[in-house]
């Protein structure tokens, strides 16, 4: 992935309306309302909590996305693996079309989400990782770490992450071949 494509994919986010998803009609898409409004879970644990605000308020104000927030609710320590499953959990279900989850690093969360059967969760730090996290690896969860990642960078990340489609093609064979591994794991158990 060259800069020339990670500027146009920006560009096009920046031209496209984010929170109005394309649909059939009379369809309602796992994760979206009626109107067409997407929801997106979101969570953080006490060292997100701040950007995990910040964002939450760029989404519903400005990109026009629902949310549901499953905490935590203040700046007290608390376990990122208690939000990362929370806001797994309600991506899997198909209650929301995807999600996002901040912590202080952004790993544990992944490693939390991508323990949910379905979920495709990525660790993100700036737009490149985020653009590859859907075009190629169709993730339907986002872990950013709030020690990194200002929050200007996170709105723009998040913005393009929601932005952007999987590419499918021969992705669509390596997600595939991720998805079957967790079949084969959860069978034999």
């Amino acid at each position: 992935m060259d800069r020339e494509h990670i500027e146009k994919v920006v560009r096009e986010v920046l031209e496209s309306g984010v929170g109005q998803e394309r649909q059939e009609p009379g369809a309602s898409p796992a994760g979206s309302s009626a109107s067409g409004e997407r929801l997106v879970a979101m969570g953080s644990d006490h060292g997100g909590f701040a950007l995990k605000e910040v964002l939450k308020r760029y989404l519903s104000e400005e990109l026009g996305v629902r949310v549901k927030d499953v905490g935590t609710n203040d700046d007290s320590a608390c376990d990122y693996p208690d939000y990362a499953h929370k806001v797994a959990r309600a991506v899997a279900s198909g209650e929301c079309e995807r999600g996002i989850v901040i912590d202080g690093a952004g790993i544990g969360s992944s490693m939390a989400a991508n323990r949910v059967p379905g979920v495709l969760a990525a660790c993100c730090h700036d737009v490149k990782t985020v653009i590859n996290s859907r075009e190629h690896n169709n993730a339907n969860v986002l872990t950013m770490c709030s020690g990194v990642v200002g929050r200007g960078l996170a709105r723009q990340m998040v913005r393009v992450w929601l932005s952007t489609e999987f590419g499918g093609g021969r992705h669509e064979r390596r997600v595939r071949k991720i998805l079957d591994l967790e079949k084969l794991w959860t069978e034999k158990s």
